[in-house]
């Protein structure tokens, strides 16, 4: 059966299962993806059917798992990094942004850095600070990496092998509070281009763009609008960097009206390079300020405060309101 309705986590492990079995050179490797499958269970039952060989349970130490993991494409392999949550990357950031983002530029492109991390990514979730944090905008900011984030299970399962067949290194954030989500996911699709944008939803009176766990919400927020008379067409980014400004921009020119949202704090976050982007490239055809939503410029709150901190349907409604009063 070509479709199947999965949640986000099942479709990235299918993702996973289908990449193992297609390229021999694909190891997945992390802290406890293998007899415990994975903080989330996203490598669920992958070391028991591929072996101990091919899934890797590595000790706690993100700069040596990555490390090890440029040295194994470097011999050909296709590694598959997990890092467990979000705000555990970091000792492991001199080795991407010195090392993994620099190879092929600096050997003039004649070494393929085809490494992969994946990154449970964002809140919601009810955990602390380091477990719940987006830094998207840390990793799109330096040349070499390619960065995306599904916001679905069929995202989730074609844009992770996609991610896996690149030659270049991918940087791929998981939105962890929507890893129980379900939706359809066509496993004998044609998928469309990785870093291509996708209207989730058309509209006419203003453009909300978003990527991740945000893309439902504003989803939900489109729907709340439209009970009131206004058309508010949903972007789901789907790439970070690189942006597709194209898609961004037909929208902006069709609604002359954009706000942008993400869950990291609106502070420097990549909301802001688009929103300039956007204000370069449809000056003359915008009839508001482009807008953003976001986190706040602090360190992530106890679970109890999350509900505050983070950007909701009220506050994407605020926004869409502010900009429809200009």
């Amino acid at each position: 059966m070509a479709v199947q309705k999965l949640p986000l986590a099942k479709a990235l492990n299918e993702s996973l299962r289908k990449a193992l079995e297609t390229d021999p050179k694909v190891v997945v490797m992390g802290l406890d993806v293998g007899k415990l499958g994975g903080v989330f269970r996203i490598t669920d039952g992958l070391q028991k059917d591929f072996g101990e060989d091919r899934v890797i349970d590595t000790p706690l130490a993100e700069s040596g798992i990555v490390g090890t993991a440029i040295g194994l494409a470097l011999r050909g392999y296709r590694p598959v990094v997990e890092i467990q949550f979000d705000g555990f990357v970091f000792p492991a950031y001199d080795q991407i942004v010195t090392q993994l983002a620099k190879m092929r530029a600096r050997s003039l492109g004649t070494v393929k850095m085809p490494v992969v991390i994946r990154i449970p990514y964002g809140g919601g979730i009810g955990a602390v600070e380091h477990h719940s944090e987006s830094p998207e905008s840390l990793f799109a900011h330096v040349a070499g990496l390619k960065v995306v984030t599904p916001a679905n299970s069929s995202d989730a399962y074609w844009m992770l092998q996609q991610a896996i067949q690149s030659d270049d290194p991918v940087i791929f954030f998981e939105p962890k509070r929507r890893y129980w989500d379900k939706g359809d996911v066509d496993t004998e699709a044609i998928p469309g281009e990785l870093h291509k944008a996708r209207v989730a939803r058309e509209g006419t009176d203003l453009t909300l763009a978003a990527y991740g766990p945000m893309v439902k919400t504003c989803l939900e927020a489109a729907a709340a609008a439209a009970e009131e008379g206004k058309s508010v067409e949903v972007l789901d980014l789907r790439s970070i960097s690189p942006l597709d400004f194209d898609t961004i921009q037909a929208s902006v020119e069709k609604t002359r009206r954009m706000v942008i949202v993400h869950e990291a704090p609106v502070f420097f976050g990549s909301g802001a390079e688009i929103a300039a982007r956007i204000t370069e490239r449809c000056f003359y055809h915008l009839e508001a300020p482009v807008l953003r939503v976001g986190g706040y410029h602090a360190p992530y709150p106890p679970a109890r405060l999350e509900e505050e901190y983070l950007p909701g349907l009220d506050r994407v409604l605020d926004a869409v309101d502010r900009s429809l009063a200009f």
